[in-house]
Order: C-alpha cells, then sequence, then structure tokens
C-alpha cells in the first residue's frame, strides 16, 4: 500500500456502479490516489480522512464509513459481512407483506375487475413497503446531482408507469426490482464470503509466554523479541524462529502445497501455517502488519489497484451508457407522438422500458467480482498475482524465460570436484576460496563455505583485509598478504590471468593467487522434479517458445536445457546482458504476445521489472521478491506457472461471458423496447436477472 494512504471499510456498499461513481468522485476532488474496491468493499485514499467520508456520503448517503488501521483484525470484517447479510434478511419484513399486497391487487383489478380508489391504494401502499426506500435514494442523489443512478431509473420508469395508470406493472417491477436486489445481494455477500475463505489465513489469537504464565492475547499485541507458544492444530499467528520443539506444519494456505513440512529448533515458521503435532515454543521476529499473512492478504485485496483493459473499458463503456440510453428513452417518449400523432401513453410506456434497462449495475458488478475471484483462487493455491491486469497479461503467456539457480534447479549446490594447479593443493585451493566468499550469500559461495567446514575447519575472519564483488564475474579478497580472486572465467580474463578452459559438468569456479592460477572448483546443482513437467505444459498451453537465461556457462546451460526440453537458453550472462535478451524477444513478438520472466526477485530484479510479467520463484517470506515481482510464487516449483496461466485464462472467459451476456441482454432489450415487444417485467428481468447470473458464473472461477 502506498505511504499515507488510509483504508476505509464502506458498509452498506452494495451496488457496483456506485462503487464507480464514488470513485470517480473522489478523483474529482482532488484526491491524488483513490481505489474503491466493490469486491472487499473497502476504499484506499490518500488525503484528508473527513473530506474524503463527505464525499462518499455526498454519493451514497446509506453507507456507513469505517476507518480501519493498517493489520485490524479481519474478524471485523466479518462481522460486518454477517451484519449486513442480516440487513438484507431484514427487507423480507417489507418484501413479504408487499407481495401479499400485489397479489390481492391483481386478484381485484383482474379477476374482479376492479379499478378504484381502493385498489389504487392497495398497489400504492405495496409500492411504498418496497419502494420507499429506492425514491427516498433517487431524490436525496437527484438533489446532489447523481441523476443517473439506478434508484433514479427504476424510480421514474415506476411512478411514470403509475402516471398512465398501469399500476399493477409499476409495482411489479419495483417488487421484481427488489426482490432481485435481495437475492443479488445475497450472492454478492456470499461470493465475497466464499472469496475471502480461500485466504482464512489469519490467527485469531496467540499464546505468549509472559514470566511464568501463558497469556491469550491478539496477534496485534505481540511484538519483535516475544515468546509465543503454538499447540497442535493452532495456527502460527506471526513470522518467528522455532526455538523450542519439532514438528509437522501445513503450508497449503501459503503455498498450496498440501504435503505437510518437517520443522525444527533454529527453522523459521511463518504467519499462516498450521501446526499439526508437536508444541513448538516461537521467538517473534515480525510483527504481525510485516509478517508473511499481512503481506499476503494485502496484496490479494489490493490487487484491484491495477485494472485490467477489461474492467477500465467496462468502467468507461458505464460512464456513456446510461446518458445515451436515457436520451434514447426521452426521444422514444416524444418524437413519435410530436411528429406522427401517435398516443403519448403507447411511446411513454416504451420509453420507461428503456429507463429500466438503462442500469448498468449488473454489467459492472461482475467484472471485479471475477478477477477478485480469480486472484483469490491463484492466492490459495500459492500464487501471488499483484493486479487483475497481471492476471491478464499472464493468460496472454507466449514467451516465458527462465533464470536457472533457484528457478529451474534447485539451488542446494555441493562440492563435487577440486582441481589444482600450479603446485597448490585441494585444501588450500578450498581454504582460499571460503575465505574469499566469506561475506557472500550466494548459493554457490554457501556450498564452497559448506564444503570447507565439513572438513572441520573454521574461516578466521580477521585475516579478510579487503573485499570488492565485482557484479557478474566473483569476488577479490585481500588476506594475510594474498590477493585472492574467485569467480567465473570473466574474471581471470578481466584481469588476465591465465587459465584452463573448463568443460566439465556443473558449475565451475575459479581460484587465483596473487595472480596465479590455483586451480577450480566444480560445483553441481540439481534439476527440480516439475521442471520438464512445467516446460512440458506450457506449450500444451500454447506457448510459442520456453527458453533459459542463466549467468552460469553454456557448458551447464546446455545440458539443463536439454535434459527438461527448452526451446532456446542463453548462458554466461551480466545482469543487464538478461534485460538485452528480453528485449530482443520483445522485437520479435506480436504486439498482443506477452514475454513472462521467471526468476528468484532479487538478483533478477531488472529483468523482472522489464518483462511483461516478472514472476519471481521460491519467494516465500522474502520482502525483495514481493516488491520487485508482479506474481510472486510463494514456494519454488515451477509446475506452479502453468496453474496461473490456467487460473488467469479461466478468469479471463468468465469475465468475457459475463461481458457479452451482460451486453447482448441489454441491447436485446433496447431494440425490444423501442419495438414495444418488451414489458417492464421483462426489463427488470433483464437488468436483475442478468446481474444475478453474471454473479454465480464469476464465482465459477473459486471451484
Amino acid at each position: 500500500m502506498e505511504k499515507d494512504v488510509k483504508k476505509y471499510r464502506l458498509e452498506g456498499l452494495s451496488c457496483a456502479s456506485c462503487a464507480i461513481k464514488i470513485e470517480e468522485e473522489l478523483k474529482k476532488e482532488g484526491f491524488e490516489y483513490a481505489l474503491v474496491n466493490f469486491a472487499t468493499k473497502e476504499a484506499l485514499i490518500k488525503g484528508d480522512p473527513e473530506k474524503a467520508k463527505e464525499v462518499i456520503r455526498k454519493v451514497e448517503t446509506d453507507v456507513e464509513i469505517v476507518e480501519k488501521e493498517h493489520g485490524d483484525d479481519r474478524s471485523d470484517s466479518r462481522e460486518g459481512d454477517e451484519d449486513e447479510e442480516m440487513d438484507v434478511k431484514k427487507s423480507l419484513y417489507f418484501i413479504i407483506p408487499s407481495l401479499a399486497l400485489f397479489g390481492t391487487g391483481i386478484v381485484l383489478r383482474y379477476y374482479y375487475n376492479l379499478d378504484n380508489l381502493m385498489v389504487f391504494g392497495i398497489f400504492a401502499v405495496s409500492y411504498l413497503l418496497v419502494g420507499w426506500k429506492v425514491v427516498k435514494n433517487a431524490v436525496v442523489n437527484s438533489i446532489r446531482g447523481n441523476v443517473f443512478d439506478e434508484n433514479f431509473l427504476i424510480s421514474i420508469a415506476t411512478l411514470g408507469a403509475f402516471a398512465i395508470r398501469e399500476y399493477p406493472e409499476a409495482v411489479g417491477v419495483m417488487l421484481f426490482y427488489v426482490v432481485g436486489d435481495f437475492f443479488q445481494d445475497l450472492a454478492v455477500n456470499r461470493s465475497r464470503r466464499s472469496i475471502k475463505s480461500l485466504l482464512a489465513l489469519k490467527a485469531e489469537y496467540a499464546n505468549l509466554v509472559s514470566g511464568d504464565r501463558i497469556v491469550k492475547v491478539k496477534p496485534e499485541e505481540l511484538k519483535v523479541g516475544d515468546i509465543i507458544i503454538v499447540r497442535p492444530g493452532e495456527r502460527v499467528p506471526v513470522d518467528g524462529v522455532i526455538i523450542e520443539g519439532e514438528s509437522a506444519v501445513d503450508t497449503s494456505a501459503l503455498t498450496g502445497e498440501s504435503v505437510p513440512r518437517a520443522v525444527r529448533e533454529g527453522d523459521e515458521i511463518l504467519s499462516g501455517m498450521v501446526n499439526l503435532s508437536g508444541l513448538l515454543k516461537v521467538e517473534v521476529t515480525k510483527e504481525l502488519s510485516e509478517s508473511t499473512i499481512s503481506r499476503v492478504l494485502e496484496l490479494v485485496e489490493n490487487a484491484s489497484a491495477r485494472k485490467a483493459k477489461t474492467e477500465k473499458f467496462i468502467t468507461r463503456f458505464a460512464h456513456y451508457y446510461t446518458p445515451v440510453v436515457v436520451a434514447l428513452a426521452a426521444m422514444v417518449a416524444v418524437i413519435p407522438p410530436l411528429m406522427f400523432g401517435e398516443p403519448f401513453s403507447k411511446w411513454v410506456y416504451r420509453a420507461l422500458v428503456l429507463l429500466v434497462i438503462s442500469c448498468p449495475c449488473g454489467l459492472v458488478l461482475s467484472i471485479p467480482l471475477g478477477y477478485f475471484g480469480g486472484i483469490g483462487r491463484a492466492a490459495k493455491d500459492g500464487i501471488l498475482v499483484k493486479g487483475s491486469n497481471f492476471l491478464d497479461a499472464l493468460g496472454r503467456a507466449t514467451i516465458v524465460g527462465f533464470d536457472k539457480t533457484g528457478t529451474l534447479t534447485k539451488g542446494v549446490f555441493k562440492v563435487t570436484r577440486i582441481e589444482t594447479r600450479n603446485g597448490f593443493n585441494d585444501d588450500e585451493v578450498l581454504e582460499f576460496a571460503a575465505i574469499a566468499e566469506t561475506h557472500s550469500s550466494h548459493p554457490i559461495a554457501r556450498a564452497i563455505k559448506e564444503a570447507f567446514a565439513n572438513n572441520g575447519r573454521k574461516i578466521d575472519e580477521s585475516k579478510i583485509k579487503e573485499y570488492e564483488e565485482i557484479a557478474g564475474h566473483g569476488v577479490r579478497a585481500k588476506v594475510d598478504g594474498f590477493e585472492i580472486m574467485v569467480g567465473n572465467d570473466r574474471l581471470l580474463h578481466k584481469y588476465d590471468v591465465e587459465h584452463d578452459t573448463c568443460d566439465v559438468q556443473g558449475t565451475v569456479v575459479h581460484v587465483a593467487v596473487n595472480g596465479s592460477y590455483a586451480g577450480y572448483i566444480v560445483i553441481s546443482d540439481e534439476v527440480k522434479e516439475d521442471a520438464a513437467s512445467a516446460v512440458r505444459e506450457l506449450k500444451q498451453l500454447g506457448v510459442k517458445k520456453v527458453v533459459m537465461v542463466t549467468g552460469d556457462s553454456r557448458t551447464v546451460a546446455a545440458e539443463i536445457a536439454e535434459q527438461i526440453g527448452l526451446d532456446e537458453f542463453y548462458a554466461e550472462l551480466l545482469p543487464e546482458d538478461k534485460v538485452r535478451v528480453v528485449e530482443e524477444l520483445e522485437k520479435a513478438k506480436k504486439p498482443d504476445d506477452k514475454i513472462v520472466f521467471v526468476g528468484d526477485g532479487i538478483n533478477d530484479a531488472p529483468v523482472l521489472a522489464r518483462a511483461d510479467v516478472g514472476v519471481a520463484m521460491g519467494a516465500l517470506g522474502s520482502d525483495a521478491a514481493v516488491e520487485t515481482a508482479d506474481v510472486v510464487i510463494m514456494d519454488d516449483k515451477p509446475s506452479k506457472l502453468p496453474r496461473g496461466v490456467k487460473i488467469a485464462r479461466k478468469t479471463h472467459r468468465i469475465v468475457w461471458q459475463n461481458i457479452i451476456l451482460a451486453l447482448g441482454v441489454k441491447l436485446v432489450f433496447i431494440g425490444l423496447g423501442v419495438l414495444g415487444e418488451a414489458t417492464m417485467w421483462e426489463a427488470v428481468f433483464a437488468d436483475v436477472g442478468v446481474a444475478l447470473i453474471a454473479v454465480f458464473n464469476a464465482m465459477r472461477i473459486l471451484h
């Protein structure tokens, strides 16, 4: 979330087009950042809180605005949803009597052929029972300048029907509209809860160790350094390190991985995981607002800030659609009677039908809900998508580039061979390399240090006088009068050190001491089990080219490319060279094609930013990866990428099904309305009924 942005919960926001109007009004009033998320009933606003509340109330009088603090308990949100569902159900107290009166009026009007003041009164009371709130909102919103909202359109249409003595139709349309709204609100609330249940990751409490007691507290109250107990069956409340105990933990809520993970003393444990067996004592390393669970929930909930082109198109379309249809209705009501002497009542009725169908709510309702469902479904599978625009782009992936280390391979390196030259022995080459790599956190450096430590020796850091890391080459250090260089072939060429040209399987690390070549160390990495199947699935999904872009040697890259079935590979590249490769691929692709690059999210930051979609792999708990990438895969499995592409494509299909359904039905009924072939009953079904169908269709993505 942007700095200084406040989060507000909008209790009672039940209209998707109203959410768009609130957002537009906030931007008109000069708020530099304003996002209203209908799917979560939340607003993110940067600016004066009181002015923001005033603007929201101006647009939607019935919305209650609750300011939320960062990291607020999600149970408040759940209780709000339950309260709103109860409020929706209370509307039955008005709907049921109205239905009874409406039925009585129909019998008197059509069975007994009565059309007197009593019959009018029965229909009027039936109308007011369900329509008073709609009419009230129409009047208030009209005074405030919001003329083209659905309350105004339905009120004008039904009051117009009363004016031409079509009482049954006026009441029936209002009743059907309110009943449809009732079912629509129920469906939307339940779809919201279904989506949120996918992300039910947050612990309700934590067991804080306080002296010799264990106190149950809210996760928000925990501080760094606190000691907590996590019992079997409990969810981990915040990120921490295990200081006592061992267990198996369920990580599926974060990674989508069903196999439990074994943890013990010294291991990191993340919020959202579930302790399955042993008792764990954990030291808190991050407060709730900074913990993994909060970042995951925030990313998913705020993903709507980055809207897909489809959403932007519908928002713009809805902005013009209603005024155009209302203008058409006015022309239908006035022009034929004046020009051709037709009766006004006939054409006014047709105009009223158009007013009913002119509400864009059903159209704009299902789009954000569809994308939010897709993003929620992906999160459940351990794939964090940071915006519906990236979800759309992921679905159109035609070229996929993978980094090698930690992406296609496990990144777990081991020293498998040491070759010496110029009088140096194995122990000396390994020791010089380990000392030079002391300050490096690179996986290759860790493998060298582990191999040195396995020989029972320790690195004396006091010997290191100078240290320089040379990006894309290696390291140079001065140790006890020796100048040591450890790195790749390019490093030795850079400093004109004569050396062997190695053609071996594995990563080769050259070692030079005082300008003399000491030998090389061969380090091998293992290809991930699902790397080949991921490449295969991507090609089955229609991805035209799958390539590897790595800084490793050409020999190693060629071997892995052949092993997992890649189309091409680019090896021995610096970070800037990787960007150049992506730019070359960009030039060769079609305009609608999308390039996806998958890397570790830290070393590959430039190329992740340059690709159409940057995907960070193996990013569980990594702040840098979450910040850099557009999509974050919460475990390190390449097979999650084709899964994400499938979810993206299904979401896109559902969204467009809803758009075509809603637009198609509305356009058909506009034509039928002008020709006099559609009644107001049918028009209100086209409006409310289509909205309901679209909501249920959007919910399919969750399954």
